[in-house]
């Protein structure tokens, strides 16, 4: 019985192959124009600093001691908020001469220490790559010259300045196009369910048996109009 089903459905499937690969191309070529036409590009430049000795006087020993490595541990949580504070992106805003809403700004800038360590990086979003760097570096400064008025310490150096990035973070057209193609079978598979469903007709003898429960007689085959002819002559 089960095989029965399943060569129905591979029967219909091979009645509506043209339907189905047309269906599949269709989705395909939505991705390509959804992805290369309707997804405005974002670049994303990153900035990275590194906690260090707390001391400020240039003769004392440089030597990074217990005690800084616990307080710098402490003091990301607190940096990382600092990063995104209104006192630190208005500052921003300012130098760089920017015509954007700080909120707008916040919501496409994220901060984070690298795998628990004492790094921590600035990641800036925006359309413009040139513009995202300019910011992400921007940001580092401000950051850094705050940190040193507000807790009279100079703790952090910049390790990576952000750079231009040329590719988008936001665009992969490759996976644009096989998340398209994906959405196309699963929708020709949901078709071709449908057209099975309400194909009524009877496809083989068996089914007479099992819907009706009759017997059957006889049956006429179907011949080829091709074979019909070469019978003929």
């Amino acid at each position: 019985m089960e095989e029965i089903k399943v060569e129905e459905i591979l029967n219909t499937i091979l009645k509506n192959k043209i339907q189905i690969i047309l269906i599949i191309c269709i989705f395909i070529t939505i991705g390509v124009v959804y992805s290369f036409s309707f997804v405005t590009p974002k670049y994303t430049s990153s900035i990275t600093m590194v906690l260090v000795s707390t001391s400020n006087d240039e003769n004392t020993n440089s030597t990074i001691t217990t005690t800084d490595i616990n307080l710098n541990s402490k003091l990301i949580s607190t940096y990382s908020k600092l990063v995104k504070s209104k006192t630190v992106l208005k500052e921003v805003i300012s130098k760089l001469n920017l015509n954007i809403d700080i909120n707008n700004l916040r919501n496409n800038v994220s901060v984070g220490s690298i795998n628990n360590t004492e790094l921590i990086e600035v990641k800036v979003s925006n359309e413009n790559a040139e513009l995202a760097a300019r910011i992400a570096n921007e940001i580092g400064r401000v950051f850094k010259e705050k940190v040193r008025e507000m807790y009279n310490i100079n703790n952090v150096e910049i390790m990576s300045e952000a750079k231009v990035e040329r590719e988008p973070a936001n665009i992969n057209h490759k996976k644009d196009v096989i998340v398209f193609g994906l959405l196309g079978i699963i929708v020709s598979i949901v078709y071709v369910s449908f057209v099975n469903m309400l194909d009524t007709t009877i496809k083989n003898p068996d089914t007479i048996e099992e819907e009706f429960g009759l017997p059957v007689l006889s049956s006429i085959p179907i011949l080829r109009r091709k074979r019909q002819k070469e019978e003929w002559r």
